[in-house]
């Protein structure tokens, strides 16, 4: 078993990701700032959640945690990366690397891992990196594992949607999660590979045929919807980006994705144009970066930063911070659909609570919205299920 790590061991590599801020702070545990009130994440760092989100879910869901309640910094989970030589694999994996709670990052790719772990384990934070190279080291990689990563899967390019790229990463996420299922089924599983819509259903049915399925521990990865949306507001509203926390609902690919933005923390009014621009602007903006980058590439930086702040999320809740909430894709009863993305309480066992409050009382803009995204993302939930009883058909038939 790791050692305790002492806040001052890790306070280096925390300032790196989150300098605390002028809020009247009047200590710094490398994971929190706190006041003699209240306890809350400071910067924009992706180590979690802002003041606003605090305040607007905490009175609702739990009782404040009492004053000074930390949780600490312990360097004893581990964390599995598969995809870890790819464009969102390689920033990931530092991200993570810098993270006080991870003992072992262990890194998996089919070629070119050992070059990153090389590289990553020159950094001086707690966590040992190891590398995994091919199927045939993919099942100690996995062993023990708490938190397993999944970016692997080809990129968009020009021209090309997140339903192209289905039958090549559909496959990729089939045999992943085979031994994910097989050597580590009680691990966090954190989907990115795209479709998400559809690659998490294919994951749900994988887990199912192995009788592992613990829909509390499986997640889509739509943590980049948020950044973007508050990203945005931020920027179209003149606020200060810590302050800014938006909902966003649905799924992870076009019009699937809703920004609620009624309910935008802080408080803050829009007009029917500015509603409509920035919706659109958040659905389209894995688009605007593949064609900014021309050819070379897809948002792998800004997806590996929300990622890593959602690994983040993941271990503190593994390491008993009672108030973690994320917005992500995971199965769900707030809709008709069987998977649906939306703000969740993380707890030690996964997913303790849906907030069901963020689609109470939205816009006529919202409410449409809604029902408009409900058949495209019912048919990609449908063609991810298809394809695993299509490859189950076809293995029985052989």
């Amino acid at each position: 078993m790791a050692s305790a790590i002492t806040i001052s061991s890790v306070s280096a590599q925390a300032a790196l990701i989150s300098k605390p801020r002028n809020h009247g702070i009047t200590s710094y545990s490398g994971l929190k700032a706190s006041s003699s009130s209240i306890s809350f994440e400071t910067g924009s760092s992706f180590l979690g959640k802002n003041a606003s989100l605090r305040a607007s879910v905490t009175p609702r869901i739990v009782p404040k945690a009492k004053s000074g309640a930390q949780i600490s910094p312990e360097a004893s989970y581990k964390v599995a990366v598969l995809g870890a030589a790819g464009g969102i694999g390689q920033p990931l994996g530092l991200l993570i690397k810098m993270s006080p709670l991870v003992s072992e990052l262990r890194l998996y790719d089919i070629a070119n891992v050992k070059g990153v772990a090389a590289d990553l384990s020159h950094c001086n934070t707690p966590s040992q990196v190891l590398d995994f190279t091919g199927p045939g080291e993919l099942a100690d990689c996995l062993k023990g594992a708490d938190v397993v990563v999944i970016p692997a899967g080809v990129p968009r390019k020009p021209g090309m949607t997140r339903d192209d790229l289905f039958n090549i990463n559909a496959g990729i996420v089939k045999s992943l999660i085979e031994a994910v299922a097989d050597n580590c089924p009680e691990a966090f599983i954190h989907i990115i590979s795209n479709p998400v819509n559809s690659t998490v259903p294919i994951a749900a049915e994988i887990l199912k045929q192995k009788g592992v399925y613990n829909p509390k521990k499986l997640f889509g990865v739509s943590t980049l919807d948020v950044v973007r949306a508050n990203t945005f507001v931020a920027q179209k509203k003149n606020l200060k980006l810590i302050d800014v926390d938006v909902p966003v609902v649905g799924g992870h690919a076009g019009i699937t994705i809703l920004p609620l933005l009624s309910k935008t923390r802080p408080s803050v009014t829009f007009t029917e144009e500015e509603t409509e621009e920035l919706t659109k602007r958040i659905q389209n903006a894995g688009t605007e970066v593949v064609e900014a980058k021309a050819g070379a590439g897809s948002a792998t930086l800004s997806m590996a930063y929300a990622a890593a702040r959602f690994v983040e999320s993941s271990l503190r809740a593994l390491a008993g911070d009672p108030d973690v909430y994320e917005c992500t894709y995971v199965q769900s009863e707030l809709t008709e659909l069987p998977f649906f993305a939306s703000r969740v309480k993380l707890g030690k066992n996964g997913v303790e609570s849906i907030i069901s409050s963020d689609l109470e009382g939205v816009t006529e803009y919202e409410a449409k919205a809604l029902e408009a995204l409900k058949p495209e993302l019912k048919g990609s939930i449908e063609k991810g299920i298809e394809f695993v009883h299509k490859q189950q058909g076809a293995t029985a038939s052989v």
